[in-house]
């Protein structure tokens, strides 16, 4: 599987997102997950499972040098002591001794950015995180972290998807070589009942979900995080990155519409 050099870190393009996954199904996806192959996955303090995926790790036979781990801290714990808590809470839950990235999960209008990143990076320095980055962040905000604080960002992980355009983003984000994280990029299930990819699919003997996220996985410098719980789905999945698009294919997921999102950003009270 292709990996993002990224920060002194080398992360799977394609991982397990486990958003709305928990207790035991969540464990079982994982081991699932683990046992056909990901070695990328994708978990927050928000989201109530790092235990359930703590106990698959634990349960794997995979080398820790392996996996790559993804964690986040949510967006009232900005403030550094809560950021510390928060990391110390995720890393007992996980029971590892590092993870391999970091993220703040949403921007917050109240946080300090300067002390938020100044705290990260020294959870880097100490070895207690490989690398640290963002989530949610607008090219503004990226701007604040990138250029005015100077930190060491390793991506931004960020609603991306065929029916989505996020063209400025990734330019900006090309810009500085961070890499995109894609959530959701399935569109949380719309690419596969679309004609137009369904049509492609065809051509390849490959469904419409695959082509969607062999589009995503095509482009420099994005990764793609589906959530998948099914052994089958996260199989397919695997199995998109078979796929070989060609320009009449892109040219034909470039015309679709661009304006399908699925998280809306006022959710987090500190979008911009």
């Amino acid at each position: 599987m292709d990996n993002l050099k990224t920060q002194g870190i080398s992360m799977p393009k394609l991982g397990l997102g486990t958003f709305r996954m928990q207790g035991d199904a969540c464990r079982a996806a994982v081991e699932s997950a683990l046992s056909i192959g990901y070695r990328h996955i994708d978990t927050a303090e928000m989201y109530a499972n790092e235990e359930a995926i703590g106990a698959a790790l634990a349960a794997a036979s995979v080398p820790r040098g392996e996996l790559h781990i993804t964690t986040k801290v949510w967006h009232e714990n900005l403030a550094p002591d809560a950021i510390r808590r928060a990391f110390d809470d995720s890393l007992k839950k996980l029971r590892l001794d590092h993870v391999d990235l970091y993220l703040v999960h949403w921007p917050s209008k109240s946080a300090n950015w300067g002390a938020v990143f100044e705290t990260l990076m020294k959870l880097k320095e100490k070895g207690r995180t490989r690398a640290i980055g963002v989530a949610n962040f607008t090219t503004a905000l990226l701007k604040v972290a990138v250029e005015d604080v100077k930190a060491p960002i390793a991506c931004n992980q960020i609603e991306y998807h065929a029916m989505l355009d996020q063209s400025k983003l990734l330019a900006y984000l090309n810009s500085r070589s961070i890499p995109l994280v894609a959530y959701c990029p399935l569109a949380q299930g719309r690419v596969a009942s679309d004609p137009v990819l369904a049509e492609i699919g065809a051509k390849h003997n490959a469904s419409a979900a695959q082509v969607a996220l062999k589009w995503l996985l095509d482009q420099d410098g994005v990764a793609a995080i589906p959530k998948a719980s099914r052994r089958e789905s996260q199989q397919a999945n695997l199995d998109a990155l078979k796929i070989k698009l060609d320009d009449a294919d892109r040219n034909k997921i470039a015309a679709l519409p661009k304006d399908r999102r699925c998280v809306n950003p006022g959710f987090a009270p500190a979008w911009d």
